[in-house]
């Protein structure tokens, strides 16, 4: 089938692009420039213009557009992360649906849950409180002119994905080779984690099967707590990481980020992957963060 993705750039979108083309499927990317390859059609969001021919016998979009979270939130900051995400959506949602374009594939986050605690969270949970909650309540909502055009929309809840190129696992890598890292907190936070090759497979597994529709958790079956994940890495790596972190002093570093993505548990689990029969490779954490390491 024809696949447009829109963020195909970045550490997900790349990799998505390489792996449905090694499927077989013809993929064609929207890029904010002028188009320099012939699978490239070019788009402005905020001017809400799109190159019509991008939607030819296109069969699925996929989107996965948004700026970097950032360590420190200002006002103009939220609102640019808020923008990156939302704008695009609303231009593809309404592209969809006047197109008649039978899949909306969107990406989304699983903050939008807000913290949890301890509590099993599956896609039929009820939207969290907090920032990133509102902006993923929002940018799921963006999505409706083409639910309401009767159209296929997944609404990809992505967790905290494992990789050695970037991600999560980014800022982390150097701390802990140098034996710097440690808890954040009390530790008993839950992380919904995900190795970056599950996460394009259940992408891709989507892409493929259209009697799948709003929103799916993208972690691993089994969430781990912030003290398992920090022991975890510090094994893979073969390092110590006794050092832990207060609360107070992550939230007068990092403001409200502290909060909303540090200090924050959510123990979701894939119930809607897991039902359609999509087989996850990595399942234990040691072995998804050697893997990406």
């Amino acid at each position: 089938m024809r696949v447009l993705i829109a963020g195909s750039s970045g550490l997900l979108g790349s990799a998505l692009v390489a792996a449905l083309r090694d499927s077989g499927h013809d993929v064609r990317r929207l890029v904010r420039r002028d188009a320099r390859a012939a699978d490239e059609h070019s788009w402005d969001p905020p001017a809400g213009r799109i190159d019509d021919r991008a939607f030819e016998d296109v069969s699925v979009v996929v989107n996965l557009c948004g700026s970097p979270m950032g360590l420190r939130w200002s006002a103009a900051r939220k609102q640019m992360i808020r923008d990156s995400r939302v704008e695009p959506t609303e231009v593809l949602a309404e592209a969809v649906a006047e197109y008649r374009i039978p899949s909306l594939v969107n990406a989304s986050g699983i903050t939008y849950y807000g913290d949890t605690g301890d509590e099993v969270v599956t896609e039929s949970a009820p939207r969290g409180n907090g920032f990133l909650a509102g902006l993923c309540g929002s940018w799921e909502d963006a999505t409706a002119p083409a639910a309401e055009a009767g159209l296929r929309v997944v609404n990809l809840r992505t967790g905290l994905v494992l990789s050695g190129r970037g991600g999560l696992l980014g800022p982390l890598k150097p701390l802990f080779s140098l034996g710097l890292g440690g808890r954040l907190g009390d530790g008993r936070q839950y992380m919904p984690w995900i190795s970056l090759r599950d996460h394009i497979s259940a992408v891709r597994f989507l892409v493929e099967h259209e009697t799948l529709s709003g929103p799916v958790n993208l972690c691993a079956p089994e969430p781990a707590t912030n003290a398992e994940f920090t022991k975890a890495l510090g094994r893979v790596l073969r390092r110590p990481a006794p050092w832990w972190v207060p609360g107070f002093a992550l939230r007068a570093a990092l403001g409200e980020v502290a909060d909303e993505m540090a200090l924050i548990s959510q123990r979701a689990v894939p119930a809607v992957l897991e039902k359609a029969g999509f087989t996850f490779v990595h399942t234990d954490l040691d072995g998804a963060l050697a893997v990406a390491l």
